[in-house]
């Protein structure tokens, strides 16, 4: 079965209430109806150290969440908007991820070749597409393939205060965007599954 792992990348411990981790869980039921299982780390529960090594010592968590994503098809981050960028966290998992870019199989590959990058993001202040920009450039520098329109987002009207876990419903566009990031990805997934790209060396 394909897998989906989503990290929120939220600045609120558990069991606070985090619109990413609402919208990242909306990705992985989109998911759900394409024959996708998923899971949600978040991440601010984890002490992830500092660095760009798979393994930082002393503690890290790190390299037991990463073993998660090594075993995911598609790896979705979900963060909030803070200042006009991503949060401090998805920075860090993000910073993490880069050792897997000096990583190879036995084939030459990078160790990420062949699974899929997702992006959501929620926030009361523009920046969304720029995060996703960021997200999706990291994610492919790493290896990791991005889907057509493999993105979802929500941000509120200039200058308002609303969060996205506070709204009655998901808007209509949302849940549009939703639905087709999560097919994309699937397809995308199913198809790098069972066609691995071709030996480096």
């Amino acid at each position: 079965m394909t897998s989906a792992i989503a990290i929120n990348c939220t600045l609120k411990p558990s069991p606070a209430e985090s619109s990413s981790e609402l919208l990242a869980r909306q990705t992985l039921d989109a998911l759900s109806n394409h024959g996708v299982q998923g899971d949600i780390i978040r991440a601010v529960d984890h002490d992830i150290r500092p660095g760009v090594e798979r393994d930082m010592g002393d503690g890290d968590a790190w390299p037991q969440l990463f073993d998660r994503v090594r075993r995911a098809d598609i790896l979705l981050i979900a963060t909030p908007t803070w200042l006009g960028h991503m949060s401090s966290v998805a920075q860090r998992v993000l910073e993490r991820l880069d050792a897997e870019i000096s990583r190879t199989d036995d084939q030459g590959r990078p160790t990420m070749l062949g699974k899929v990058g997702m992006c959501a993001v929620v926030g009361n202040e523009d920046g969304a597409h720029k995060i996703i920009a960021d997200v999706f450039g990291a994610l492919n520098d790493i290896g990791f393939s991005i889907a057509g329109q493999g993105s979802t987002y929500w941000n509120d009207e200039a200058m308002g205060g609303r969060d996205y876990k506070d709204l009655e419903t998901a808007p209509s566009a949302v849940v549009d965007a939703t639905s087709a990031a999560a097919r994309n990805a699937a397809h995308l997934a199913k198809l790098l599954s069972s066609q691995a790209f071709p030996p480096y060396s």
